[in-house]
């Protein structure tokens, strides 16, 4: 989160906003993306960031889009910190205490950073229907 907060007011944190890995909704699905939010949505872990949440029509959508992409942010610096750890763990103990970390790496930093994402894209949608529909889009 330090690191995070370092970057923020840099250039290229616009670029980092605007990440997407996976765009496809068929490999979303496929890596189980869906059941991922389905535990998030439904479980203990929908209390830790409230800031992203939508609690009605008239939720700024740009203030939500800016905390998921805090979020987002974060949860990749802690990936690739703990991919240092997991590599070092793996040739300093063994393989096998590399690989559990990074399984619980991939379901606590990339897992979220990724759904995240798909988040921000359907964001993005919204925004632009709200901002047609303000402009009469399509309508002379």
């Amino acid at each position: 989160m330090l690191l995070n907060s370092i970057l923020v007011k840099t250039e290229f944190y616009n670029k980092l906003s605007n990440l997407n890995f996976i765009k496809s909704k068929m490999l979303n699905k496929n890596i189980g993306l869906g059941y991922f939010r389905w535990i998030v949505k439904n479980t203990f872990f929908k209390v830790f960031n409230q800031k992203i949440k939508l609690n009605n029509k008239n939720t700024d959508l740009t203030e939500v889009r800016k905390e998921m992409t805090i979020a987002e942010i974060s949860h990749l610096i802690a990936f690739i910190f703990v991919v240092f750890f997991a590599l070092y763990k793996s040739i300093s103990d063994s393989y096998w205490h590399g690989f559990v970390i990074m399984i619980v790496n991939v379901l606590m930093n990339l897992y979220p950073s990724l759904l995240q994402q798909e988040h921000k894209r359907r964001i993005d949608r919204l925004m632009e229907a709200v901002d047609c529909n303000k402009s009469y889009c399509g309508t002379n």
